[in-house]
């Protein structure tokens, strides 16, 4: 049976039939030098002409073999080199051929690399590292550029804020020191200049607030005062606001192009912050006889004149006047007083008007309106009631007075014309005759005039009605 076995294959050959399976088979085992004298003569007989195609299809079947054992032999080339360059070759067996590693190896199958596991045996999807590894606080590198061997131990964040530019301090400054000239309130202010890093340029908030208020209100001027007041000691040093005030009279030409009276407006300010405690008492001491500029010297003599004017250093708080919705209402309605009285001795509509804007109240004008018409009530003779009717449509053209002020001024004296009545017998009749003035003149609407109350004549009828009284 064996020997029938064995001869089958060479019975199929010499019949005619191959097995292309079993001569590949045949291929990958090493040859002998006989069979490479053979591979010689078929391919001599090839280029004769002379080939089978069984012996064509065995050709092939042997080139593709030899290039198979070129690959392999060149893989285990490169793995040996890098097996003896990285000294890694000991841990192999001993008695394996050379260029052999482990079966149980995971290396690279493509000839690449140094034929090392991945990830150290560690790799594969979703593994962090090899089965019972523990990761540990990795220690700050010397090497490294943020490295500071005395900030070792507890960190702690902190929020930096850079300096801020000379260039963009006023424009940060600007809007914080409007913003307060509209609410009034210092603490805000502080709390916005705490959010900024200033830094050395911090007495230049100072200068700038001041410089601010020259070109505003007095009572923008007032303000500026008790916010330099409440600054003082808390976040600015009386040295830095010496250093202010300062570089604001060196600033003097440049500030007298914008306000004329910017010195003496400026001698008003060192004043009351002298008397304040904000500047030293001998701030004008170290001006005396070194000063070469000429406004500079005008707001040092001004200041020097109101502080001997006040006994004991006392606070000189009416310096600017006191602001107009700060006054109180008795204070503001002197004032109107005032300043009607003198426009009826001077007849100054100029000067009028500059007094009634410097009060600062133009939602409490309804109260001069109302003070001229009882004036006018109250007076005698004519001469009143037309300079007063003057003067309201001078405040009408001007705009000074608006419609609700006016309408508000006369609806008050409507209200209260039976009290008038009782001071001034024809309140009634002068009230007509002066509401009819001012319609003429434009100075109040038809609807204003027709609203003026009017009171009947009371007349007596003959005896023979019994002495009864008829409207």
């Amino acid at each position: 049976m064996a020997t029938e076995v064995d001869t089958w294959p060479a019975s199929q050959q010499a019949e005619g039939l191959f097995s292309f399976d079993g001569n590949l088979a045949h291929a990958n085992h090493p040859r002998s030098r006989d069979e490479e004298d053979e591979e010689d003569l078929m391919i001599e007989a090839e280029l004769n002409g002379n080939w089978t195609p069984q012996e064509k299809a065995l050709h092939e079947a042997r080139l593709k073999a030899k290039a198979k054992r070129r690959v392999r032999k060149s893989s285990r080339n490169s793995t040996s080199e890098s097996f003896s360059e990285s000294g890694d070759a000991a841990g192999g067996d001993p008695n394996s051929p050379k260029g052999k590693v482990n079966a149980n190896d995971r290396k690279s199958r493509t000839g690449k690399g140094r034929g090392l596991p991945k990830k150290g045996g560690a790799g594969g999807k979703g593994v962090w590292g090899a089965a019972g590894m523990v990761y540990e606080d990795e220690e700050p590198d010397v090497k490294d550029p943020n490295y500071d061997e005395f900030a070792q131990g507890d960190t702690v964040f902190a929020k930096v804020v850079p300096e801020v530019d000379e260039r963009e301090l006023e424009k940060m400054v600007n809007p914080i020191v409007q913003e307060y000239f509209e609410h009034g309130d210092t603490k805000e202010v502080q709390m916005l200049l705490k959010g900024l890093n200033l830094g050395h340029h911090k007495y230049e908030f100072s200068s700038l607030a001041v410089s601010l208020s020259l070109e505003g209100k007095a009572s923008h001027r007032e303000l500026t005062s008790r916010l330099l007041s409440d600054l003082s000691g808390k976040m600015l040093s009386q040295s830095e606001m010496a250093r202010a005030f300062d570089k604001t009279l060196k600033e003097l030409p440049d500030l007298i192009l914008d306000t004329p009276e910017a010195p003496q407006m400026l001698g008003q300010f060192i004043a009351r912050a002298i008397a304040d405690h904000v500047l030293p008492m001998s701030f004008l001491d170290c001006y005396k006889g070194k000063v070469d500029c000429e406004h500079a010297r005008v707001a040092l003599d001004r200041a020097a004149v109101l502080l001997t004017m006040k006994r004991e250093m006392v606070r000189l708080d009416n310096v600017w006047g006191v602001g107009g919705g700060l006054r109180p209402v008795k204070h503001l309605v002197k004032e109107m007083n005032l300043l009607l009285k003198e426009y009826l001795i001077s007849g100054d509509e100029k000067e009028a008007d500059h007094c009634l804007r410097d009060l600062e109240v133009p939602h409490f004008h309804h109260e001069l309106v109302y003070e001229v018409v009882v004036m006018v009530l109250e007076s005698k003779g004519d001469t009143a009631s037309h300079m007063m009717i003057k003067l309201l449509q001078s405040f009408w053209k001007t705009g000074l007075i608006t419609v609700d002020q006016m309408n508000r001024g006369f609806q008050r004296v409507y209200d209260e014309l039976p009290e008038i009545n009782l001071d001034v017998p024809h309140a009634h009749s002068l009230m007509e005759t002066f509401v009819d003035l001012c319609f003429q003149e434009s100075v109040i609407t038809k609807q204003l005039r027709d609203a003026c109350p009017a009171r009947g004549r009371k007349r007596f009828v003959s005896e023979g009605d019994g002495g009864v009284i008829k409207t």
